[in-house]
């Protein structure tokens, strides 16, 4: 019995470990300020585009410090891309959206394997349909970040954006 609670004990400390899941800590005081997401959306919050016609629109995130995430094309099978995506029936379309060129590293832990990464603050260019009217759009950035030893579950967060269209 004290084999099984040991082993149960083990596995929740490894649980737990991976629970961080894409969080980082942060400085700050009460438990609303213990933890922040990997990927931020900084902006637009909203935009106004004409309606029936393709516009551009620049979606600004910011990866946390001492963090990367993998890129739209990462560069191994095994690592998730970094995927932007608007929902069906949203009023806006996401007719292309353009990734920018992450930065090429390996890392100590595999230096042979060649991976692609973002870090800091970069850019996602969306072309974007939208149809007349007010349309809060619920779109998602899908993602995988890792530090230099490890990598975290994929996550999904969410980039929230009014699109007027006029």
């Amino acid at each position: 019995m004290k084999k099984l609670t040991g082993i149960v004990v083990v596995a929740l400390a490894f649980a737990a470990l991976g629970a961080r899941g894409q969080f980082i800590a942060k400085t700050g005081q009460g438990p609303a300020a213990a933890q922040t997401e990997a990927v931020q959306y900084l902006f637009p919050e909203q935009v106004t585009l004409a309606a029936g016609k393709t516009s551009t629109v620049d979606l600004h995130f910011r990866v946390a410090p001492g963090l990367h995430i993998q890129s739209h094309k990462p560069g191994s099978e095994f690592y998730i891309p970094t995927v932007f995506s608007i929902p069906a029936g949203a009023g806006v379309k996401l007719v292309a959206a353009t990734y920018p060129l992450g930065a090429d590293v390996r890392l100590p832990s595999d230096p042979k394997t060649p991976l692609n990464v973002y870090t800091g603050d970069f850019v996602i260019r969306a072309r974007l349909l939208a149809s007349r009217g007010n349309h809060l759009v619920r779109a998602k950035l899908r993602y995988q970040a890792c530090d230099n030893t490890q990598c975290m579950p994929p996550k999904t967060v969410p980039v929230a954006v009014d699109v007027i269209g006029k």
